[in-house]
């Protein structure tokens, strides 16, 4: 018996001990109660375990079942935003400048067209109707 378990190796203990004042007629009743306390120490060790994942898999379903990607990190997120802000200034002027107002807009639907792009990669979520988020929480209410 490991040192994990200081109060199963106690009973073991006494187990043995009760062993040798009460004799070998009395082995398999305190060999079974052994046991049934080792079977109720492993029983609560997996009802534990069980409901930490059940817990752990609730809170993926709550997210919206999303689990984390390393590329969809809120510093790629943020880095992506500022870096698409600084190019608009050059976009801007070049596109201001050789076509006026028309070369300004599709500069602009152009920066705007990327991060909306980005925005779905990283949140697929965002851009689906109101209507189908309502029913697909609707249906998370029944049943």
């Amino acid at each position: 018996m490991d040192e994990r378990d200081p109060e199963l190796k106690k009973e073991l203990n006494a187990t043995l001990q009760a062993r040798r004042e009460l004799g070998e007629e009395y082995e398999s009743a305190l060999v079974d109660s052994f046991l049934e306390k080792v079977d109720q120490r492993i029983d609560g060790a997996v009802d534990r375990r069980l409901r930490r994942q059940l817990a752990e898999q609730q809170m993926v379903t709550a997210r919206g079942a999303r689990s984390p990607k390393s590329t969809d990190s809120f510093g790629e997120r943020y880095g992506f935003g500022i870096v698409s802000m600084v190019l608009a200034i050059p976009l801007s002027a070049i596109g201001g400048g050789l076509a006026n107002l028309p070369g300004l807009l599709v500069a602009w639907a152009g920066i705007v067209g990327v991060n909306a792009f980005q925005a779905a990669r990283t949140n697929p979520e965002l851009f689906r109707g109101r209507r189908h988020r309502r029913s697909s929480q609707d249906s998370d209410w029944e049943g």
